[in-house]
């Protein structure tokens, strides 16, 4: 039969994932060009349209996303004996609203969960959120999704050590994908990535000679870090869309 199956299809554009597609797919919640689709395994173009019945849009619409300034120091996801965890910091009075933004009720700390962790010396902009969906879009081994570094280093940069990290670059035995690197001064480097190995650029830099002094995450895809500052947080807006 040809054509790709509908689960697989909604699981590449981000909808949800496969396990949840089927079910939804089961339920009668999903429809294909405009037309309910509720029998597993059934297959279709790439180029169909595909949308949620409006009762799971309208689910997903309370599901709440928000953007934290992590500051260093502060693990991302992983509990660590002295250091507090960046959920924590998600309280009223580290709230910063956008203009225009209505009031919502302060989403419960254990039903965030971090979407592209930071390491705990880095700071800058971290997803936190409640939709699966967004943290598929941002982390799955598939995401397209760039996020940009502002990397201050403890000496002049060397020439040939840029040549190096824009060269072929291999970490854990995985062969990088390419970086857009801009370097602004002479100590300081714009990273840009579209993947995010554990302490990636920190590994990278070690790899050509160069120490970090300080790592900040300025952007994931087109949500940018703003005047958001350090440690406050606010909700991802409607109009957002990373």
């Amino acid at each position: 039969m040809s054509g790709i199956r509908l689960s697989k299809l909604m699981a590449e554009r981000g909808l949800c994932s496969r396990r949840e597609a089927d079910r939804l797919i089961e339920q009668g919640k999903v429809l294909v060009n405009g037309q309910v689709i509720d029998r597993l395994g059934s297959r279709f173009d790439p180029t169909v349209c595909i949308a949620l019945a409006p009762e799971i849009q309208r689910e997903r619409s309370r599901l709440v996303t928000v953007l934290l300034n992590k500051p260093p120091g502060v693990v991302s996801n992983q509990p660590e004996k002295g250091y507090q965890e960046a959920a924590s910091l998600i309280t009223r009075k580290n709230f910063q609203r956008l203009e225009g933004q209505m009031p919502r009720e302060l989403p419960p700390a254990k039903t965030l969960h971090v979407a592209g962790r930071l390491d705990i010396d880095s700071s800058g902009l971290l997803v936190l959120t409640q939709d699966g969906q967004v943290a598929r879009q941002l982390i799955s081994p598939n995401s397209q999704v760039e996020k940009e570094y502002v990397i201050r280093l403890t000496e002049r940069v060397p020439i040939a050590a840029l040549v190096q990290m824009q060269g072929e670059l291999t970490l854990d035995g995985h062969l990088l994908k390419p970086v857009q690197i801009t370097q602004t001064d002479d100590r300081t480097l714009n990273l840009v990535l579209q993947e995010g190995r554990k302490r990636q650029i920190r590994r990278m830099c070690d790899l050509v000679g160069l120490k970090v002094h300080s790592l900040v995450r300025v952007r994931i895809g087109r949500v940018g870090l703003g005047d958001l500052s350090r440690g406050r947080w606010r909700y991802l807006d409607s109009s957002e869309v990373f």
